[in-house]
């Protein structure tokens, strides 16, 4: 029997798109279903280790226009990922650091300044139903929960493991001020915390530096499978033309925009199994990165593969960023 949560999160305003990410379900494409998880999985993971969870533990990923979100109790949180204003009940805080949130309290992740994606990272993770060992949401399947609207709730988990956060300059209170995290402060001994307070990471966690988001993004490629169903123009074309990124980009592909690839070969491929990175060449020519809630196959030439590792920077490249392949 599953236990009822004991607190939620409700959505207040969900922005252009806010769903539930974890790491993803990676392993079941042999039955056709994808892998989803966050886009931008370090800038997750991070978030996770800064409030003391689990690196896999489920976050909020927001897209452009954040999001804003209200615990019915006292959380520690943390905005990531994409540069974003961040307040507690209209008051700025800090954004990448752990910040309390008090029960009833309004936390707002606004626009991208800088990037595209922001996570929100709750102590003790959300935990909406799993579906195949993941929470979380695959826009091309339907898998995992739906994308968030107001009014919606997303139960909140318990700390794992309770501890003083000691990230750089303290704790950040929504009054903007800052508590010493570490045995004693300069006004003495730091006050003992209820559980509900007590969330964050272990007192030997240290200072991470957020990566920033591309102003030029370079994608490794390993030609093929398909390669062969190409010019060898179009290869050298791949490999050197200065493409952009498409506003027509989401969570299924990065679509470019820039110069066309010619087929060498043009009769009908059969569908074939694609994974995460795959580059695939619809009939008009022009690549698509596969991110993570691609198709498990598909019926067009793939010219090449990225590398996972080099994927995060796609996950917050703007539309119109200049965008180059090169060979891995």
């Amino acid at each position: 029997m599953t236990s009822t949560p004991a607190a939620y999160l409700h959505v207040v305003r969900s922005g252009a798109l806010t769903t539930v990410q974890d790491a993803g379900r990676p392993g079941w494409a042999h039955l056709g279903v994808g892998r989803a998880g966050a886009l931008d999985a370090p800038a997750a993971r991070l978030a996770n280790r800064l409030v003391g969870n689990p690196p896999g533990a489920a976050v909020l990923e927001t897209t452009l226009t954040g999001c804003a979100v209200r615990p019915d109790r006292p959380v520690v949180a943390v905005v990531g990922g994409a540069g974003c204003p961040v307040r507690v009940d209209g008051r700025p805080v800090a954004w990448g650091e752990p910040v309390r949130v008090p029960a009833g309290a309004v936390l707002e992740a606004g626009p991208a300044v800088t990037g595209l994606r922001s996570y929100l990272a709750f102590a003790g993770g959300l935990e909406p139903d799993a579906v195949l060992g993941s929470r979380s949401a695959d826009l091309l399947s339907g898998l995992g929960p739906a994308p968030l609207g107001a009014g919606d709730t997303v139960p909140l988990g318990d700390p794992a493991k309770p501890s003083d956060p000691v990230e750089p300059g303290g704790l950040v209170e929504p009054s903007g001020r800052v508590e010493s995290s570490g045995p004693a402060g300069p006004s003495g001994p730091a006050k003992r915390r209820g559980p509900a307070e007590r969330c964050g990471p272990p007192a030997a966690a240290g200072p991470v530096p957020w990566p920033g988001a591309p102003v030029e993004l370079v994608l490794p490629v390993h030609l093929g499978p398909r390669h062969d169903w190409f010019t060898a123009p179009a290869l050298r074309t791949l490999l050197t033309a200065d493409y952009r990124v498409s506003p027509h980009s989401n969570r299924i592909g990065l679509r470019t925009e820039g110069p066309a690839l010619e087929r060498s070969r043009t009769e009908e491929l059969p569908s074939e199994g694609v994974v995460l990175g795959a580059i695939q060449v619809p009939p008009d020519g022009r690549p698509v990165v596969f991110l993570h809630d691609h198709p498990t196959t598909g019926g067009y030439p793939v010219v090449g593969v990225v590398a996972e590792r080099a994927l995060a920077g796609a996950a917050q490249a703007v539309p119109g960023t200049r965008l180059r392949f090169i060979r891995a």
